[in-house]
C-alpha cells in the first residue's frame, strides 16, 4: 500500500472515529438517586418528571432514575419528584444539549401531614361510618389522597362532618380497591370501611383517580376510584408506635406498625396492630370496641416474578344513635340517644352494629417485559355483619280455637323511649273531641326529662313474670345478621407500548354465598321465645282475634316457619326469617392512554355479566309455597348485562394552564338490595312487581348513567387553582325503605315496603379549589362548590305489606300482598344528603422549625330534609274509602307538601401539630378542633310518612308540637381529636 493511501485511510478513519466521539458526546441525559431524608434508604417508585411535558420516569429499586435516551427538553426545566407519602420536590435543573446532568443524590422528607389523614377517619358521625345505612357518605379516605388537590382536600377534612358530598354522590359511586381487588359490598354497592378500620398507618400507599378519569385498575365510577396498596415491599422501612385521644367516634386509639422493606434475600414483611376503644363518644351511650391486625409478607422470587400474601382482621362492635324529632331535641339535647339505658350500672346500648370479616388476599406480580406487567389476584372474604336490636313481639299462644288468645306480662308498652306516647305532644293534640290534657303532658315532659331511656330492668321483670308463669318471652334482645362469603379473582395488564402509549386491561370475577337471618342474643330473663308474627297479625295482648280468617289460616299467617310450626327458639338459634342469596359477576374492562406534547387523552370500556338468585330457607306463613311466588326454595334467576364507556383529555395551553374534559356513559346492575321487594319473607323481585302492573310496560332494569365535566386547571410556583363544572344523569334506578304508616286509603295497614322504581335524578354544579403561596410559610387556601340535586321524574311506587287488607288484594294474580301505588310526584325536588353549596376560606403556616398550624371558616347551606315519596302519590288527597276528601285545598296541600330547607350555618375548625427529630427518631403531634363556635346545625333528616295523608297532615301542622314530626340528625358541638407519634 502507498504511504499517500495510508494516509488518506488514516484520515478517514481519525474522522470516523472523530465523529463517533462529538456523537457520544453529544448524548443529552439526566440521572440521579433518590433517597429517604432520615433513613439514607433508597426510594423505588419515585415519579419524576418534567415539568409542563409528558417526559417522564420512576426509580428503581435502588432509587436511580435515569432517563436514557428519552428525547428531553433543553434549557431552564423544573424536575418534579413525587412519592405518596413524601413532600413532592420542586428541583430545578437546566438540560444542555449533548451532556449528561447527574443530579447524585437527592433526599425526599417524609411528609408529616400524613399524619392528618387519620383526622378523617376519627370525625365521621354515624352514618358516615355505617355503610350500611341509606345516609353514608362518599369515599372520604380517597379523598385525602387525591394529588393535593384543594378541595377535595377540604371535602375530606372540613366538609365531611356535615354530610357533605362531592357532587351529590354518595360511595356506592365510588370504587375501592385493594392490591387490585373491588372491596364494594354487593348488596348495596357500598365499601365497608370497618372491615379495615384501624389499619391507618398501612394505607398510606394509595392511588385515587377523581371521577371518572382514566384509572389503571378499573373502569370506576362517577366519585373515583382509590387503589389500596397493601403490598409489603411498597411499605417503607421503618416502624410507627402512636395515641391518639378524642371526644367524637372514640376516646382512644393505639396504632403500632412495622415494615422491614425489601431484603437483600428477597423477602419484605409489614405487621400492623391497633385498638380503638369508648364507652361513649359524642353522642351518648355509642360505645366503641375495635381490634386490627394486618399481615402481609412477600418474596421477590426473582426480576419478573413476585408474591404477596396479605391479611387482616378488625373486629369492631360500635353503638348507634339515631334521629330525633325537635320535641326530643328541645327536652334532651343534641347528644340524646334513646338507644341506650342502664344495665347493671353501666350503659348498654340495644343497636349496636358488629363487624368480623376478616380478609386474605394473595398477588402475583408479574414484570413480562420492562413495558408490560401481569397483576394476578385471589382474594377470599367471610365473617358477618350484625345490628342488634329488641323484639317486643312475643306472645304465648294458648290455642287456636276462633277465640284465640296470646299473654304476656308488659307486652302493651313499647320499648322505645321516644314512642310517641311517652312524649308531651301525645296528650297534646286534637282538643275536639277531647280535652287537652295538659297535667298529663306535664307529668310526661318531667318524666322524659328526668331519665327518657330505655329501661332493660322493666323487661328483665316482664320476662321473668312470664317464665313464673310457664309462659314465653314477651322481649329479646335479637341481630339482623348478614354472614358474606365470597371469592374474587383477577388478573390487571398494564403496558408500555411506546412512550406516548400505553394500555390497561382487567379480567374480574366474583362470586357470593351471602347468609341472612336473625339470630337471638339474649332472652332478657326468659326461658324460651315464640317464633310467630304478632305484629302483622294485627293480635293484642288477651284481645280475642276476629279479622275474617279462619283459624287454621290465622295459625298458618303467623308462622315464621310453616315447616317449623309454633317452635320456641332460643339464645343462637335462627328465627323470624332465614334465606341465601347467590351472586356472580363476570367483568372486563380496557383502556387506551395516549400522550401528545399539547393533549394527553383516554378512551376506555367495559362489560359485565351479573346474576342473583334468593334461596329461601324459612317457608313464611304470609306467602306459603316454593319458587317464584312463594317464600321456600329458590326465586327467579335475575340476570344484568351491562357496558360503558368513557373518554377524556387534558389540553395544555402551555405548562401552567390545562384544560380538563371527561365524559361517560355506561350501565349499572341493581344491588342486591334493590332487586328483590321484600328478601325476608318471599322470593318476590321487584322485576315481578313490574312485570304485573299492567300500566307500567317493561321490567326492572339496570341503571343508566351519563356524565360530564369540564375543568381548568392552574398551576404556577406561587398560584394552584381548579375550577370544574360537571352534569350528571341517573336513570332507572331501584330504591327500597320500610315505614309504619297509618294514612292508607282503604287499609288497616301498619308496617309496609316502600319501593320506587324508573327513579331518574340530576345532579349539576361546580368546584372551585384555590391555593396561594404567600410566603414559604404562609399559605391561603379557600373551596367552593355550588349544586342542585333532584329528581328528574315521577318514579312509579309500589307498596308491600303483609296488612290483612293487603294479603287480600293484589296488583295480578298470584301477587297479592303488594299495592301499586301509581306515580310519586318527586320531580324537582331535592335530593337529601348533606349540604349542596359549601365554601372554605383558610391559611396554613409551616414554620422551617417544622410545626405548623391551620385555621378555616366553613359555610354550608341547602341542605334539605329527605321528603316521604308515598306522601307525594295520589293517597294523599284520598280517604279511607279510597275517594278524594271533600274538603282538599291544593294551595293548604302544596305547604304541606314543600321540602324542608335547613338553615344556613358556618363551622370554625383549626388545627396544628409539631414534630422534632432525635437521632433516627421522629416525635410529633397534631390536634384538630372541630366546631370551634359550638355551633348548633342539623345535617339530615326525613319526614315520617306515618300521617301521609292531607287531613292528618294538617291536624299535624296545627299542632304547637307535631306527635309524628320531622326526625332529624344533629351535627357535633365542639370536638377536639389529638394523636402522639414516634416514627423509626
Amino acid at each position: 500500500m502507498k504511504v499517500s493511501q495510508l494516509k488518506k485511510n488514516l484520515f478517514f478513519l481519525m474522522i470516523f472515529l472523530s465523529s463517533v466521539g462529538m456523537s457520544y458526546g453529544q448524548q443529552t441525559g439526566l440521572k440521579g438517586k433518590i433517597v429517604d431524608a432520615s433513613s439514607n434508604e433508597n426510594l423505588s417508585e419515585v415519579l419524576v418528571i418534567i415539568e409542563g411535558t409528558n417526559v417522564s420516569t420512576m426509580t428503581d429499586i435502588s432509587g436511580e432514575f435515569d432517563f436514557g435516551s428519552v428525547q428531553l427538553p433543553l434549557g431552564e426545566q423544573i424536575a418534579v419528584l413525587s412519592k405518596n407519602g413524601y413532600i413532592t420536590k420542586r428541583y430545578p435543573i437546566i438540560i444542555n444539549e449533548g451532556s449528561v446532568l447527574d443530579l447524585k443524590t437527592i433526599d425526599l422528607d417524609y411528609d408529616v401531614n400524613q399524619e392528618q389523614i387519620q383526622i378523617g377517619t376519627i370525625s365521621l358521625t354515624d352514618n358516615e361510618l355505617d355503610e350500611g345505612d341509606d345516609d353514608a357518605s362518599a369515599n372520604v379516605s380517597g379523598l385525602l389522597q387525591a394529588s393535593r388537590d384543594v378541595f377535595l382536600s377540604a371535602a375530606a377534612f372540613d366538609f365531611s362532618a356535615t354530610f357533605f358530598r362531592p357532587r351529590g354522590l354518595g360511595n356506592e359511586n365510588a370504587k375501592v380497591l385493594i392490591n387490585g381487588i373491588e372491596m364494594n359490598k354487593l348488596n348495596d354497592g357500598r365499601p365497608q370501611w370497618g372491615n379495615w378500620g384501624g389499619l391507618n398507618d398501612v394505607q398510606r400507599n394509595q392511588e385515587f383517580s377523581m371521577g371518572i378519569s382514566a384509572n389503571d385498575y378499573t373502569f370506576g365510577d362517577l366519585a373515583g376510584s382509590t387503589n389500596i396498596i397493601m403490598r409489603a415491599s411498597q411499605y417503607r422501612q421503618g416502624g410507627r408506635i402512636s395515641y391518639a385521644a378524642s371526644n367524637r367516634s372514640y376516646t382512644g386509639r393505639m396504632m403500632a406498625s412495622y415494615s422491614s422493606g425489601l431484603m437483600s434475600n428477597g423477602w419484605a414483611y409489614t405487621v400492623s396492630l391497633a385498638r380503638r376503644m369508648g364507652n361513649e363518644g359524642y353522642i351518648e351511650g355509642t360505645l366503641y370496641d375495635a381490634n386490627s391486625i394486618f399481615a402481609s409478607v412477600e418474596k421477590k422470587i426473582n426480576n419478573k416474578h413476585s408474591i404477596n400474601l396479605t391479611s387482616f382482621y378488625t373486629p369492631n362492635r360500635r353503638g348507634r344513635s339515631t334521629a330525633i324529632t325537635e320535641e326530643v331535641f328541645r327536652l334532651k339535647g343534641r347528644q340524646y340517644n334513646p338507644n341506650w339505658g342502664y344495665f347493671d350500672g353501666e350503659k348498654k346500648n340495644s343497636r349496636v352494629r358488629e363487624i368480623e370479616e376478616p380478609v386474605f388476599m394473595l398477588n402475583h406480580y408479574w414484570n413480562i417485559t420492562d413495558k408490560t406487567t401481569l397483576n394476578t389476584n385471589v382474594g377470599y372474604q367471610t365473617g358477618k355483619i350484625g345490628n342488634s336490636r329488641l323484639d317486643n313481639g312475643g306472645t304465648d299462644l294458648v290455642n287456636f280455637n276462633g277465640q284465640e288468645t296470646y299473654t304476656g306480662a308488659g307486652a302493651s308498652r313499647d320499648t322505645n323511649p321516644i314512642h310517641q306516647s311517652y312524649l308531651p305532644s301525645s296528650f297534646l293534640g286534637d282538643p275536639n273531641p277531647t280535652p287537652l290534657d295538659f297535667q298529663n303532658a306535664f307529668l310526661a315532659q318531667q318524666a322524659f326529662v328526668r331519665d327518657g331511656q330505655l329501661n332493660w330492668n322493666q323487661l328483665i321483670e316482664a320476662n321473668q313474670l312470664n317464665a313464673q308463669q310457664g309462659l314465653n318471652a314477651t322481649y329479646i334482645l335479637y341481630e339482623d345478621r348478614i354472614d358474606d362469603t365470597q371469592w374474587s379473582f383477577n388478573s390487571i395488564l398494564n403496558s408500555q407500548i411506546t412512550d406516548n402509549i400505553s394500555i390497561n386491561g382487567a379480567i374480574n370475577y366474583r362470586t357470593l354465598k351471602s347468609e341472612n337471618f336473625a339470630e337471638v342474643l339474649d332472652l332478657l330473663g326468659g326461658t324460651r321465645f315464640l317464633d310467630v308474627d304478632s305484629f302483622g297479625t294485627n293480635i293484642d295482648n288477651d284481645v280475642p282475634v276476629d279479622l275474617g280468617f279462619t283459624p287454621e289460616e290465622l295459625a298458618d299467617r303467623a308462622q315464621s316457619d310453616l315447616r317449623n310450626r309454633n317452635r320456641t327458639v332460643g339464645v343462637g338459634d335462627r328465627y323470624d326469617y332465614n334465606y341465601e342469596i347467590g351472586a356472580d359477576v363476570v367483568s372486563g374492562f380496557a383502556q387506551a392512554q395516549f400522550k401528545t406534547n399539547k393533549i394527553d387523552f383516554f378512551l376506555g370500556g367495559n362489560i359485565s355479566q351479573t346474576t342473583y338468585q334468593r334461596t329461601g330457607l324459612f317457608e313464611n306463613g304470609y306467602f306459603p309455597g316454593e319458587g317464584r311466588l312463594g317464600s321456600f326454595g329458590k326465586s327467579d334467576k335475575l340476570d344484568f348485562t351491562n357496558y360503558g364507556a368513557k373518554g377524556g383529555f387534558t389540553y395544555k395551553i402551555n405548562g401552567r394552564n390545562l384544560i380538563d374534559v371527561h365524559g361517560t356513559y355506561f350501565t349499572k346492575a341493581p344491588t342486591i338490595r334493590n332487586s328483590f321487594a321484600n328478601s325476608r319473607q318471599n322470593n318476590r323481585t321487584i322485576a315481578q312487581l313490574i312485570e304485573a302492573e299492567e300500566s307500567i310496560a317493561g321490567t326492572q332494569e339496570s341503571e343508566k348513567v351519563q356524565s360530564i365535566d369540564v375543568g381548568y386547571i392552574l398551576r404556577t410556583p406561587k398560584l394552584k387553582a381548579r375550577l370544574t363544572g360537571y352534569y350528571t344523569k341517573i336513570e332507572d334506578a331501584t330504591d327500597i325503605s320500610f315505614f309504619f304508616t297509618q294514612a292508607i286509603s282503604g287499609s288497616d295497614v301498619g308496617f309496609v315496603q316502600e319501593i320506587l322504581t324508573g327513579i331518574d335524578k340530576q345532579h349539576f354544579g361546580a368546584e372551585l379549589g384555590i391555593e396561594y403561596q404567600i410566603t414559604p410559610t404562609i399559605k391561603l387556601k379557600g373551596a367552593a362548590a355550588i349544586g342542585q340535586f333532584t329528581y328528574a321524574n315521577n318514579p312509579d311506587l309500589f307498596l308491600a305489606s303483609t296488612s290483612s287488607s293487603f294479603l287480600g288484594e293484589s296488583i295480578t294474580e298470584g301477587l297479592n300482598g303488594t299495592r301499586y301505588e301509581g306515580k310519586s310526584a318527586l320531580k324537582d325536588y331535592r335530593i337529601a344528603g348533606g349540604p349542596q353549596n359549601a365554601a372554605q376560606l383558610g391559611f396554613e403556616y409551616r414554620d422551617p422549625n417544622f410545626w405548623w398550624f391551620g385555621t378555616t371558616a366553613n359555610y354550608f347551606s341547602n341542605a334539605y330534609i329527605d321528603v316521604s315519596p308515598f306522601a307525594r302519590t295520589s293517597n294523599f288527597n284520598q280517604d279511607v274509602d279510597g275517594l278524594p276528601f271533600n274538603d282538599y285545598d291544593d294551595s293548604i296541600a302544596r305547604d304541606l307538601l314543600r321540602q324542608e330547607q335547613f338553615d344556613d350555618y358556618i363551622l370554625v375548625n383549626a388545627v396544628g401539630g409539631k414534630s422534632w427529630r432525635v437521632k433516627d427518631y421522629y416525635i410529633g403531634f397534631f390536634a384538630t378542633i372541630n366546631n370551634i363556635f359550638d355551633k348548633q346545625y342539623r345535617t339530615g333528616g326525613f319526614e315520617q310518612a306515618r300521617n301521609a295523608n292531607y287531613r292528618l297532615a294538617v291536624e299535624e301542622s296545627q299542632r304547637e308540637t307535631p306527635v309524628f314530626g320531622p326526625r332529624y340528625f344533629y351535627g357535633f358541638g365542639t370536638s377536639y381529636y389529638l394523636n402522639v407519634y414516634v416514627r423509626f
